[in-house]
Order: structure tokens, then C-alpha cells, then sequence
């Protein structure tokens, strides 16, 4: 909840701000709005942020009776200072401690306005007057905390999801907000908390992605010196990304930005085993073995079956204590873990199983130089 709050200025998973001008619209569109995703599918706590009213003791001099009777505020703040807050009159010396003597009303007498109308006010010419002719005192409300945000009135409902993925939460409470929240001209809503986050997150995934897998292409390039032997190599992330989804879904998980990163890790462990049979397979063919290219390509991957194996097991069993996770941090650490433990499942089939086959099949009708056409 702190780091929710010092990042997003709001003590929940996600918060529903609504921006306007009069404290008292923004009122009534709270209740309005926290009404409407309360009956949205996958919320949990729903609560206001530091909105409500406190009540007070207001106290409204009479600037007329003042004149009348030659007093001025001080006289009243003096009055109501002593009886409420209490004023020091002295010191109580016991051995070496002094305690100081206050003097004010009763406890009792604090909370009931009609002693506090009956407080005595003294006057110039040694009158005594009651504070409730020179003076109003009511009970009142008055607004408890007032939020700003970039310099605008706001209101926020914090909101903890359960059981469902921020993005489509926020998706549906926002369109039916849209629908039946009525905003008068100069109010408008936004969400922010982790959803806010998760679009920063999203938006900068999807420059950072993109340019990793082209460095990445370009380096596998450079180690095999084929095109069709690296597209080959990166046939392991579509399996790999769909074995992590599968677990997400059996699992009942949603997509965070943590399983994200889970599906980048994965992607890179997949990538590394394809990259290592396939070198092993072009090594033995670059040694000159006089078996076939099936033969090479079945003794490659019996030779590279175990570092797959191992590769594999180091990966996914060290993620098993973050998938069955359930203290502090474990809404992060689970959906990553399952994605990798998923993902390699599929992609070590894929390296042991169909990446050989592929091989075979995309080499045996690679033309060899023989076959190549002659210059006139």
C-alpha cells in the first residue's frame, strides 16, 4: 500500500479519480460512480480516499455587537482560547519536575454548545457579557481534506481487484461509467494506480521487444550465417509463448506486466536451445561425418539431449517456490513463475522433438553446390 501510494498518490491497486471544481458535485459523483463499479465483475474492496466531512465548532463574531459594546475579536478569541484549549496560569513544583496548571471548562461542558453560548466576555468598563451576544456559535460540517492533482480538485475511489486482470476491469467499469455516470461540463474521470502503470509498461514493451529480438536475430546471424537456420531457431518462441499461456489459463491467472517479463525470460531460454542444437547439427556436418544428414541430425540431438534436459529442469523446478508462493509479493511472483515453468515445458519439446525434424527437412531441400545453376 505505501509503494501503491507513492506512486500513484493512492493507497490501492487501482484508484477511479474524478476531477472537477465544486467539492459537493464531486461528492455526489463519487457516491455515483463507487456505486457503479461496486457492481462490476472482479471488484473487491471499494472504498473513498480521504472524502467526507468533519464536524466543527464554529464560532462567528458580531461585528456590530462589538461596536456597540467597544469590544474587539481578540477579547472573543481570548475567551474561547481559555475555555477550550486551556491557558497556563502557572507551575506545580513536585521535588525537581514542574508541571504547568491549565485552566479551562469541563470536558462536558466542551461538547455542549449551549455552555460554550453562556461563556462570560468581559467589557472595558468591567461588564460581564455572554459570548452569545457578541457572537454566533453553531455546529457545523465542514469539508474533511481537500486533494489536488496538477492543480485540479479531485476525488478518488481506491479499488482492489480479485480475481481478474486490471486492463479488463478497467475496461469494463469504464464503459459503464461512460454509459450512466452523467458529468456536468468541467468534470471528468480517469483511472490510475496500477492500471496507469501497466500502460507506461505496455507502451515501453513494445519499443523494447522489438528492437531485443532484432539484436538477438542479428547476433544468431552472425553465428550461423543463415537466415533459414535462425527462423528456425526463433520457431521456439511461438511454442514457448503458447505453453505460458496455457498455463496462465490453467492456472486461472490474469496478464500482468510480471508474467510479461516472464514471456521475454522465456523467450530467451528458448532461443538459447535452439541455438544450441542447431550449431551442434551444422558442427557435425562441418566435420565431414560420412553418415547421412538424418544420421547427423539423430546423433546431434541424442548428444545435446541431456544440457536441453538440464537446461530445462535448472529453469523450471528453481521457479517452483515462487509458483506456489503465497506471502508477501506472491501476486508477482506467480504469474512469472508459471509462465516459465509453462513455456519451457512446450519449448523443450520443441528442441527435442520437432527443432531436429525441421532441421532435416528445411536442409534436405537447402540445394546443394552441385545443383546450383552454372554462369553462361
Amino acid at each position: 500500500m505505501r509503494f501503491d501510494e507513492i506512486m500513484a498518490g493512492a493507497r490501492a491497486e487501482l484508484s477511479l479519480k474524478i476531477f472537477g471544481d465544486d467539492f459537493e458535485v464531486l461528492e455526489r459523483l463519487a457516491n455515483e460512480a463507487r456505486e457503479l463499479v461496486q457492481t462490476t465483475r472482479g471488484a473487491g474492496d471499494v472504498e473513498f480516499d480521504k472524502i467526507g466531512r468533519t464536524p466543527q465548532l464554529q464560532i462567528q463574531p458580531d461585528r456590530a455587537a462589538l461596536r456597540r459594546f467597544n469590544l474587539h475579536s481578540d477579547d472573543i478569541n481570548r475567551v474561547v482560547e481559555t475555555a477550550l484549549a486551556g491557558t497556563p496560569v502557572g507551575f506545580l513544583q513536585e521535588g525537581s519536575r514542574r508541571f504547568p496548571i491549565v485552566v479551562r471548562v469541563s470536558e462536558a461542558q466542551r461538547a455542549d454548545v449551549a455552555s460554550i453560548r453562556r461563556l462570560p466576555v468581559g467589557t472595558d468598563g468591567g461588564g460581564m457579557l455572554t459570548l452569545e451576544r457578541v457572537a454566533t456559535v453553531t455546529n457545523t460540517t465542514q469539508v474533511g481534506t481537500i486533494v489536488r492533482e496538477n492543480a485540479q480538485r479531485r476525488v478518488a475511489i481506491l479499488i482492489n481487484i480479485r480475481g481478474r486482470d486490471t486492463a479488463g476491469f478497467v475496461e469494463e467499469a469504464q464503459a459503464k461509467l461512460e454509459a450512466q455516470l452523467k458529468l456536468p461540463d468541467g468534470y471528468w474521470f480517469e483511472f490510475g494506480g496500477q492500471f496507469k502503470n501497466l500502460l507506461e509498461a505496455k507502451r515501453r514493451l513494445t519499443v523494447v521487444v522489438p528492437l531485443a529480438l532484432a539484436l538477438i536475430f542479428v547476433l544468431i546471424f552472425v553465428a550461423l550465417n543463415s537466415v533459414r537456420q535462425v527462423l528456425l531457431v526463433y520457431t521456439g518462441i511461438p511454442l514457448a509463448v503458447t505453453g505460458g499461456i496455457l498455463a496462465l489459463w490453467i492456472r486461472d491467472m490474469p496478464f500482468t506486466i510480471s508474467a510479461g517479463v516472464g514471456f521475454i525470460a522465456l523467450s530467451g531460454v528458448a532461443v538459447l536451445n535452439g541455438l544450441m542444437m542447431i550449431s551442434y547439427f551444422n558442427l557435425l556436418r562441418e566435420q565431414g561425418h560420412d553418415h547421412s544428414l538424418t544420421d547427423c541430425v539423430r546423433e546431434g540431438a541424442m548428444t545435446r539431449l541431456r544440457p536441453v534436459l538440464m537446461t530445462a529442469l535448472v529453469a523450471g523446478l528453481g521457479f517452483v517456490p515462487m509458483a506456489i508462493a503465497t506471502g508477501a509479493g506472491a501476486e508477482i511472483q506467480r504469474p512469472l513463475a508459471t509462465v516459465v515453468i509453462g513455456g519451457i515445458l512446450s519449448s523443450t519439446f520443441l528442441t527435442l522433438v520437432l527443432l531436429p525434424a525441421l532441421y532435416e527437412w528445411i536442409e534436405r531441400k537447402k540445394p546443394s553446390p552441385t545443383q546450383l545453376p552454372k554462369n553462361p
